[in-house]
């Protein structure tokens, strides 16, 4: 069985999704219309996560603690976590791509940081483009979890900086060592702690942190990247922040989304300008 990810269905506030060689059923508030596929097929899923009195997991045999599936060009190591999760999220794809062509077209290497990077999508992705990658997040686990995928790929050997840190204390570090970076994507949580629990919640940060990025990027820079899963921060919205912000270049937005086999599933939105 080839070991890459589709959307099989959604509704019904539920997603059905083939990571490789399983299935697993897991919620989702857009999907508010009626599934395509019927009740037998969602009932063949492998595991099922609910947040119903508490978050859990049922599997219906046993599965091994992770297994490999390839997203896009990027492999990933997929484990079930307690909040269901899976170690990847598949409407990042689109950022990917979008990244890669503005990569070719640039006709040199980037320097690219990455923030709130999770388990490393868009650092391999970049890596793989040729890019000098810096990889930043607050927790050590995740960025552990991406030097692994890194390994899968083949990238142990590229210019990847691994960090784990507080966005907001590396960035200001940044802005004082004077380094820039030709390019930047983030993709915050609605809230989050640093390493040192310091609090982020995008509602009072996000002006903040996009005026921190502002000053790291460089005057010949290329793009910054801005996407967000918070319920109410469309794209206009990000278009917007991204307009206050930053301040020239042009905007783009619209909403991410995976897409399966006669269904589009809404997964968020982002906003980019590119110079």
């Amino acid at each position: 069985m080839e070991e890459t990810y589709s959307l099989l269905d959604c509704g019904g506030g539920r997603k059905l999704e083939r990571f490789g060689q399983y299935v697993l059923d897991r919620p989702c508030s857009q999907a508010v219309w009626r599934p395509r596929l019927g009740s037998d097929v969602w009932s063949r899923a492998d595991g099922y996560f609910t947040r119903e009195d508490g978050n859990k997991w049922t599997f219906k045999k046993r599965l091994p603690g992770s297994w490999t599936c390839s997203v896009g060009h990027v492999s990933f190591r997929i484990s079930p976590t307690d909040f269901g999760h899976v170690g990847v999220f598949p409407e990042h794809l689109l950022v990917w791509n979008w990244m890669s062509k503005l990569i070719r077209g640039s006709g040199r290497q980037l320097s690219v940081l990455n923030l709130f990077a999770y388990t490393g999508g868009a650092s391999l992705s970049l890596a793989k483009d040729g890019c000098q990658v810096c990889h930043l997040d607050a927790s050590k686990k995740m960025v552990d979890w991406a030097c692994r995928n890194a390994e899968l790929n083949g990238l142990t050997e590229s210019p990847i900086r691994w960090i784990v840190d507080d966005v907001n204390k590396f960035l200001n570090r940044e802005v004082r060592r004077g380094r820039r970076y030709d390019g930047i994507l983030l993709d915050p949580p609605s809230f989050g702690r640093g390493t040192n629990q310091e609090l982020f919640k995008i509602d009072n940060n996000l002006l903040e942190l996009l005026e921190l990025c502002v000053k790291v990027l460089s005057p010949d820079a290329t793009f910054l990247f801005l996407s967000c899963h918070t319920p109410g921060y469309t794209p206009l919205v990000l278009s917007n922040v991204l307009g206050q912000t930053v301040g020239r270049g042009e905007i783009t937005s619209g909403e991410m989304a995976i897409y399966g086999e006669g269904i589009t599933l809404p997964c968020g939105s982002y906003a980019a300008v590119t110079f």
